[in-house]
């Protein structure tokens, strides 16, 4: 077994698309940390914004090495800080009537040296590239995918359909929010990428593995992703944080 040390980079690129009036996503990461998120906020008038903003600000506190944490297990220290999370939107829009009902969905990659964890609420995605096949790891909380994983709708008929955009579980909605959490074993030239629906809406998997592949770094391969959504309609936020393991 290798015993190589494992580095990572990371890029990301957020854009309002071509439809909407504001940009309610929000990703950010901390390479020290070995933290990486991706939020795509809901609500009325600039709510989103709001829900989306604080999740990233929350968890990227509470998973900062200096809070005490590092006793904790990565995913138990994630948790603590989804939930802290969720606590912060819940309460914000409890003492704000005009942010009653906010949200975010999030994905989030938490690694340390050669494990990681993908963690979701909501339908933003967390994919691996590895030996140039693509795979989506995370698992949508959305009305319409969950209706295909019990045999009761097809993928064509999930595109097609009026409900595609309700989200069973999301961050901040509720009082208390558990998210999925992807255990892996990490290889050098592991290329994760973290995106919202604005991306996987608009490019299939087979465009987005395409990308990946082509584009020479991190920063050509969001700004092309981010590109071809938008000249594919661009009709919600784009977001994508794409992350290398390196040895």
């Amino acid at each position: 077994m290798s015993t190589a040390v494992i580095h990572y980079l990371a890029a990301a690129v957020t854009d309002r698309g071509r439809k909407r009036p504001s940009n309610e996503d929000a990703f950010g990461y901390s390479v020290e940390d070995g933290v990486f998120l991706v939020c795509d906020g809901m609500g009325g008038a600039a709510a989103g914004e709001v829900a989306s903003s604080l999740a990233v600000d929350e968890i990227l506190k509470h998973l900062d090495h200096t809070n005490g944490l590092g006793k904790l297990t990565p995913p138990r220290a994630a948790e603590q800080a989804i939930s802290a999370a969720n606590d912060a939107i819940y309460d914000r829009a409890q003492r704000n009537r005009k942010l009653s009902g906010m949200g975010t969905t999030m994905v989030a990659l938490v690694t340390r040296e050669k494990q990681a964890w993908l963690l979701n609420i909501g339908d933003s995605r967390g994919y691996r590239l590895r030996n140039g096949s693509l795979e989506q790891v995370t698992l949508d909380h959305s009305l319409v995918e969950e209706q295909v994983r019990l045999g009761r709708m097809s993928h064509a008929e999930a595109l097609r359909s009026p409900l595609r955009n309700v989200i069973t579980r999301a961050l901040g909605t509720q009082n208390r929010v558990t998210p999925d959490i992807f255990e892996m074993e990490i290889e050098a030239g592991d290329v994760f990428l973290l995106c919202t629906d604005g991306l996987t809406r608009e490019l299939t998997d087979k465009d987005i593995e395409m990308i990946l592949h082509t584009e020479p770094t991190l920063e050509d391969a969001c700004n092309r992703l981010v590109e071809d959504a938008k000249k594919a309609g661009g009709h919600d936020n784009i977001t994508c944080l794409i992350v290398r393991a390196e040895a």
